[in-house]
């Protein structure tokens, strides 16, 4: 069962409703999945596959419209992902779901919930909350790791400390106009903070657990999500834009971590001495 829970809404309560019917299918293909009595399960899953084309269809022009109209910096990278899961579902709906209903089901199933989390956790928890990457771009030292981004928890702090430093040496690669080719100097870079965001996350929920956090899993399935983004970064256009390519990438990664760190990792309560 896979619950619509807070940590799972964005704040825009029409792609929050959208989400949850999301939530809603995905469960009714678990239930069909697991259901010994249904021996044919074909007619089933062809509804499932029409609703889920159906909710893709409006949820995504909702969602592509609101960030087109408050100039969202991540609503391109937003339509190509859009795009890759309609292109999933043609690719269920032309199946041989007759010859391995089973099959095609769990492995439908395997899909939505690798989307739902990864997508609604990483891309679309950021609608509305990142500045336009002019903006970003202007501030002074966007990556200074300041006192409000303080959690009280020493370990947690120092490892954050060192998330703004890598994305700092990024940002300033970036900038630096006497650097014609930067893709080798990014990718080190971000060969980097995978590593390091791994080893983060692994102490974060160490410590979560350790204290016995009731927020634990929320944190587990955001973590996911920001881990799945970095393994998916795709680089297309990037010889012929690369500086806008490069900007928006750092925009994407320094909002994210704003925003994890103000919203989630402040409510994790330090340990008592």
């Amino acid at each position: 069962m896979f619950l619509f829970t807070e940590d799972c809404k964005i704040g825009i309560e029409q792609i929050d409703k959208e989400h949850e019917h999301l939530f809603e299918l995905i469960n009714d293909a678990a239930e069909l999945l697991e259901n010994e009595f249904v021996e044919d399960k074909y007619s089933k899953i062809k509804i499932l596959l029409e609703e889920l084309e159906e909710y893709a269809d409006t949820h995504f022009a909702h969602e592509e419209e609101y960030m087109k109209r408050t100039d969202d910096p991540e609503y391109e990278m937003q339509k190509k992902q859009h795009m890759l899961f309609r292109e999933k579902l043609i690719e269920f709906d032309v199946a041989d779901i007759d010859g391995d209903q089973e099959g095609v089901l769990a492995e439908l199933l395997r899909y939505l919930t690798r989307w739902l989390y990864r997508h609604i956790m990483s891309s679309d928890m950021m609608i509305g909350k990142m500045q336009s990457v002019q903006e970003w771009k202007e501030q002074e030292d966007p990556c200074a790791f300041t006192e409000k981004y303080y959690t009280g928890i020493a370990s947690v702090d120092e490892q954050h400390a060192r998330l703004f430093e890598i994305i700092g040496s990024a940002n300033e690669i970036v900038k630096n106009e006497f650097i014609p080719d930067k893709f080798d100097n990014i990718m080190e870079l971000l060969q980097q903070l995978q590593e390091y965001t791994r080893i983060h996350f692994a102490d974060e929920e160490g410590y979560m657990e350790k204290i016995g956090y009731d927020g634990l899993e929320a944190q587990k399935r955001a973590h996911a999500g920001f881990i799945a983004k970095l393994e998916e970064l795709e680089f297309e256009g990037f010889e012929e834009k690369q500086q806008e390519v490069l900007l928006e990438l750092m925009d994407f990664l320094f909002h994210w971590l704003v925003h994890h760190i103000l919203k989630m990792d402040k409510k994790i309560p330090a340990e008592a001495v």
